[in-house]
């Protein structure tokens, strides 16, 4: 994986000559994502609302519910939760496109062809998610923001308006906050890239070597998510 992930970024200058590529994979992991991210994230942060909020308010602490759904969504729960998403639902439509070609020879075809794979299949889908999970994080936070100041409003414990609920949440998540949870969204963004692609490009054993890869590429980008998530907090809070 270290290897592809080095010749890829090797190739990164010759992106532009698969932007076509790099284009509908844009779509195909963004536009098709989008609404979904948006619902997932909306009663996320209401959940955590509705979860911390009673608590804080009854230790007079109402105007920490804002700041404390707010940084929570921004540097955790909307990176590692959109993409644990998007490793199941593009990592594995990663691994089982590019498996399938791999059992039924297609690859071979390309090399025959002087069609390096890595550029051909590779290049365009790390490019592609390497962009689009951050965007898609982006509207992961407000939407995340929004599902806990409408939560915190209508709930009778809390009632929290939504001015001051954003108020506080101005107080305690600054710009550093977003770009905290934007960057860690871009390096998940790369673990499922290439491990996805990896596994692609080792299946073998026919339509059953498929499924097998498409697993473990999910079930791998998940573990390696998490472990990073670990890693870049505790450099993130030097």
């Amino acid at each position: 994986m270290v290897l592809l992930f080095w010749r890829t970024l090797l190739a990164l200058p010759l992106a532009w000559r698969q932007r076509e590529k790099v284009y509908d994979q844009l779509f195909e992991i963004g536009n098709a994502s989008l609404l979904m991210v948006c619902i997932l994230s909306f009663f996320i942060g209401g959940v955590i609302a509705l979860q911390t909020g009673p608590v804080l308010v009854e230790r007079g602490l109402t105007s920490a519910v804002g700041g404390l759904v707010g940084i929570s969504i921004a540097k955790e729960l909307a990176p590692v939760m959109m993409s644990i998403l998007i490793a199941g639902r593009i990592g594995s439509a990663m691994a089982a496109e590019i498996g399938s070609m791999r059992v039924y020879q297609e690859i071979d075809a390309l090399r025959t062809m002087n069609i390096n794979p890595i550029h051909y299949l590779v290049l365009p889908r790390i490019t592609a998610i390497a962009l689009a999970v951050p965007l898609l994080v982006i509207f992961s936070i407000l939407a995340g923001w929004l599902g806990g100041a409408a939560v915190s409003a209508a709930n009778g414990r809390i009632d929290i308006a939504f001015q001051a609920f954003f108020q506080n949440l101005r107080e305690i998540v600054g710009l550093r906050e977003v770009a905290n949870g934007v960057f860690k969204s871009f390096c998940f963004a790369l673990v499922v890239g290439v491990v996805s692609c990896h596994q692609g490009l080792i299946t073998i054993g026919g339509p059953r070597g498929i499924g097998r890869s498409v697993t473990k590429a999910v079930v791998n980008s998940i573990v390696l998510i998490v472990i990073l998530d670990y890693a870049l907090t505790r450099l993130l809070l030097k």
